[in-house]
């Protein structure tokens, strides 16, 4: 007979989940490409892909080959630095985060990024002190939604895939998720934290209390 562990883990995604790009991705790079923003964002993502698993190098020099293409003459640092860094942390994500740490759960990150947002969010934002693991794919050598990423994340957490919690803002991620063994729920911080709650709630992680 198969046995469930109960969650003692949350794994959590970052775009969506627990950061935000205010106004989006596409609104952001129409100051430097206009009405070509939505094209040239798609093709910087496909020549991006190889890197969320760690391969192919430095992301910039690339990039700024892609924005070349569009027309874009503003340095490739400046423009990084406004999309790629500007991330607002959600901060009710953030203070469940730190609740159910304090009562003892393991609070985990999972997020697909190259090296250099990678860093950022780990250095600036601070997230290896917020987090009890950060798996970052460049750093796993595998991308969401492959569940060899999720099988990395486990091993690194050190704990039964079935007491763990993963919430995602991508139904595909969580389908690898769940591939792998793990419970997951699709969420995004706009469906609201009553819902997040109602989520952990399900899975017998009850809301926290207190600071």
């Amino acid at each position: 007979m198969t046995t469930t562990a109960p969650v003692r883990h949350l794994l959590l995604d970052a775009d969506g989940v627990i950061q935000d790009l205010p106004g989006g991705w596409f609104a952001a790079m129409e100051v430097y490409a206009g009405e070509r923003a939505r094209e040239l964002l798609h093709e910087a993502w496909a020549v991006e892909r190889p890197m969320l698993t760690g391969k192919g190098g430095d992301y910039l020099p690339l990039l700024a080959t892609t924005m070349a293409r569009y027309g874009v003459t503003t340095p490739v640092e400046e423009v990084y630095a406004a999309i790629w860094h500007r991330m607002d942390v959600v901060e009710s994500s953030m203070e469940l985060v730190a609740a159910l740490r304090a009562q003892g759960y393991g609070v985990h990150l999972a997020t697909n990024q190259e090296r250099r947002r990678a860093e950022h969010m780990r250095t600036v934002l601070g997230y290896d002190q917020l987090f009890d693991v950060c798996c970052y794919s460049c750093e796993l050598g595998f991308a969401k939604p492959d569940p060899a990423f999720f099988h990395e994340a486990v091993r690194r957490i050190g704990a039964d895939s079935s007491s763990i919690l993963f919430v995602d803002d991508s139904e595909a991620n969580v389908a690898g998720a769940r591939e792998a063994g793990l419970r997951a729920e699709h969420w995004h911080f706009e469906h609201g934290h009553d819902q997040l709650l109602a989520i952990l709630a399900r899975h017998g992680v009850p809301a926290p209390t207190g600071p």
